[in-house]
């Protein structure tokens, strides 16, 4: 009896390894906590592609938007962690949402494996184009000029582009109110139709409008200058030293993955990402690839949400 059951559990543990290393022989689910067109979608669709390339399965993108990402997180944490169903989500969900959010029902690093962060976004301000202020400095004095009368706008309450403007409104001592949309795109479509007066928002969703001539940029807020749009100013150099806020996006899994399906899945991202045609599209775009081990991108979340609930708790923004 003892040797049949070595036998059975053997047989399992072969049947296991062999599974790992068929992966994947089905679709793959990428599940995207955003509405269709927003910045992570985007990406998401790309690397989605490159995979289905390279690992001849179909990755395809299922997008659940809603509550800051809160519905898209939920529905990825409470699948099997087969590889067979993916998250791809940002900063805000990531990293912002469990300092904003008290009674939030997930813990990324509880509840996630980190296989891969992929890109790093800076943010910019945009405004329409006829916007009376073409530099932070001349932005800063038209809005307390107005007294509290100006709006600005974001993709939703909590995420990244909310809690940023939230950042510089703490730093320059501005007054404006929030406005929140379902998306980055209906946030757009607002501002360009006077509804609001400005947003942070990433690249990959400005850079299209701002080629048309519908927006203009007045400032990045990363630490350094984007390297798709060199020319516009970073804030910190506008006028706000050290001033440092970026949003970014990788894949991750369901806790239990299996260790050899997360290391094949991020060795396949990283050489997509090393690719010229893909690196070149994704910093035209304003996204600005990574390249990170499985160990660094838990590091790199991790630190993430280390400062994001500094900046929640400096910048007194709540979930409203």
């Amino acid at each position: 009896m003892k040797k049949i059951l070595i036998g059975f559990v053997l047989s399992m543990l072969v049947g296991v390894s062999q599974a790992q290393a068929d992966y994947p022989n089905r679709s793959v689910r990428v599940i995207v906590p955003f509405p269709v067109g927003q910045t992570a979608d985007l990406i998401a669709r790309m690397l989605a592609q490159k995979l289905t390339d390279s690992l001849g399965q179909n990755f395809w993108v299922e997008d659940k938007p809603g509550a800051g990402g809160i519905i898209g997180m939920e529905a990825a944490k409470g699948q099997a962690p087969d590889g067979y169903n993916l998250l791809f989500a940002s900063s805000g969900p990531l990293a912002i949402n469990e300092a904003l959010y008290p009674n939030i029902p997930y813990k990324t690093l509880r509840d996630f494996t980190p296989i891969v962060m992929t890109v790093e976004a800076p943010q910019f301000i945009a405004v329409r184009s006829n916007f009376p202020a073409t530099t932070l400095k001349e932005l800063i004095a038209f809005v307390k000029s107005k007294s509290g009368q100006v709006n600005y706008g974001s993709g939703g309450t909590g995420l990244t582009n909310h809690l940023t403007m939230e950042l510089l409104k703490v730093e320059t001592g501005m007054q404006m109110t929030h406005i929140p949309y379902k998306g980055a795109t209906p946030a757009m479509t607002a501002l360009m139709a006077g509804d609001t007066d400005l947003m942070f928002e990433s690249g990959p969703a400005v850079i299209p409008h701002v080629t048309s001539g519908r927006l203009k940029l007045i400032a990045v807020g990363s630490g350094h200058r984007s390297l798709a749009l060199p020319q516009v100013p970073t804030v910190a150099e506008s006028g706000v030293p050290g001033f440092h806020a970026t949003t970014w996006a990788g894949f991750l899994a369901p806790i239990g993955i299996a260790q050899p399906i997360v290391d094949k899945l991020n060795a396949e991202v990283r050489k997509a990402l090393a690719d010229p045609g893909l690196r070149e599209r994704l910093i035209k775009l304003g996204a600005e690839p990574l390249d990170l081990s499985p160990a660094d991108s838990r590091a790199y979340v991790a630190k993430g949400i280390a400062l994001w609930a500094g900046a929640v708790k400096a910048s007194g923004a709540t979930a409203d």
